[in-house]
């Protein structure tokens, strides 16, 4: 693209930002982070990180919108001659990751111009191991699907109080956020999604998101063979198509004919790439490997919803742990020994089993500690059984 066309895509993505009038809650954090550093959304493909660009260029007429799969030639060039001539102070650069030089230029860019960056990425990008000293320069923020308390909010306009988990544990819930519960089943079925506000059967669009991770995200953080790609779509579908328990680097190697050392690898990326959760064991006598959780609603592509109910719901607690910073551990004790499944960092009195309506107080045989709570199915709070979708109202 010539200067006069990219010009025009700034334009015409100002007038698209009018049509989203309601905003994510990252976006009044970057708005307030008045620190010279650069910002980096990263995220998920499909959970909103151009629409923020697209509401930044709006709110800011001294700004400048460039998406990086589309633009050739050189970016430092590019936004030194609009700063000079234009005198353009905020650059909005998405999916910087496609560019092959993005460290180096957004190095040169902070160290040489007197300009404030925000860009997006669709993959955990590794600035703090990058060999241009990114870390100082720019902060990460990441944007992940709606939680069920956004969705409520951005679908249906209702707004439920948000929750600790220390709240649930101590059923100190208002009875006003149990209908927030009517919504948990459409979420875990692909709601959770944003463009699922206008796309009735999102699973269609997630299975083109899947693709282009593997074939286009993943290749530019990675160097790899064309038939490794081939080996990373045969291991997310042998993932999906499994239980969650006994999902590891050794069965995943053992499954799909390669490696532990490249089921590893490939499990990182595609972490990396927001499709997969490790989820580390904790406790005695256990090999360090983890269990590996999808990111919702991937499952969905690989079993209808009665056979994958069981792998969503640890999904959807899993998944709504780790959005909040949580550090979440496996709990895996002898072989043999039933063990609830979770253990959290910040809470080290309570232990956490995920189940449906049959789990009970059984799981939790040979386990000494002083909370034990149950997430299942259903609005139940009798005893140490609680609503699984509360964990959707966390913070």
């Amino acid at each position: 693209m010539n200067i006069n066309q990219l010009l025009e895509f700034d334009r015409m993505t100002r007038e698209d930002g009018r049509k989203y009038n309601k905003r994510r809650e990252l976006y009044d954090k970057i708005v307030n982070d008045t620190g010279s550093h650069f910002i980096g959304i990263v995220g998920p493909r499909g959970a909103g990180k151009t629409i923020i660009l697209k509401q930044l260029a709006l709110a800011n007429k001294e700004s400048f919108y460039v998406s990086l799969d589309t633009m050739e030639g050189d970016l430092f060039d590019l936004v030194k001659t609009l700063y000079e001539t234009m005198r353009i102070r905020l650059f909005l650069l998405d999916e910087v990751h496609i560019y092959h030089r993005f460290e180096a230029d957004l190095k040169k860019i902070y160290d040489l111009l007197d300009v404030k960056v925000i860009f997006t990425s669709s993959t955990a990008l590794g600035m703090h191991k990058s060999g241009y000293d990114l870390s100082r320069r720019a902060v990460l923020k990441t944007l992940y699907p709606f939680s069920l308390r956004e969705y409520a909010w951005f679908k249906y306009g209702q707004e439920f109080e948000i929750l600790t988990l220390r709240d649930i544990v101590e059923k100190n819930v208002p009875d006003n956020v149990f209908r927030a519960g009517e919504h948990f089943s459409s979420y875990i079925q692909g709601a959770l999604m944003p463009f699922a506000l206008e796309e009735p059967q999102p699973l269609v669009l997630l299975k083109n998101i899947l693709k282009t991770i593997i074939h286009k995200d993943i290749p530019h953080i990675a160097r790899l063979l064309t038939d490794e790609l081939d080996k990373i779509e045969q291991l997310v579908r042998f993932i999906g198509l499994s239980g969650v328990d006994r999902i590891n680097y050794s069965s995943v190697a053992r499954n799909i004919h390669i490696t532990k050392y490249k089921a590893e690898q490939y499990i990182t990326l595609l972490e990396r790439a927001f499709i997969l959760h490790q989820v580390f064991p904790m406790g005695s006598n256990v090999m360090k490997e983890p269990k590996v959780i999808m990111a919702l609603p991937y499952r969905l592509l690989y079993k209808p919803l009665d056979e994958a109910i069981g792998g969503l719901r640890e999904d959807f607690f899993v998944g709504a742990l780790k959005a909040l910073g949580k550090e979440v551990f496996y709990l895996k004790s002898m072989r043999g020994q039933k063990t609830p499944d979770y253990f959290i960092r910040d809470f080290q009195d309570i232990i956490f089993e995920v189940g449906g309506k049959s789990k009970g107080r059984s799981q939790f045989k040979g386990m000494n500690v002083k909370t034990k709570i149950i997430f299942a199915d259903g609005y139940g709070m009798k005893n140490i059984r609680r609503p699984l979708f509360l964990a959707g109202l966390l913070i």
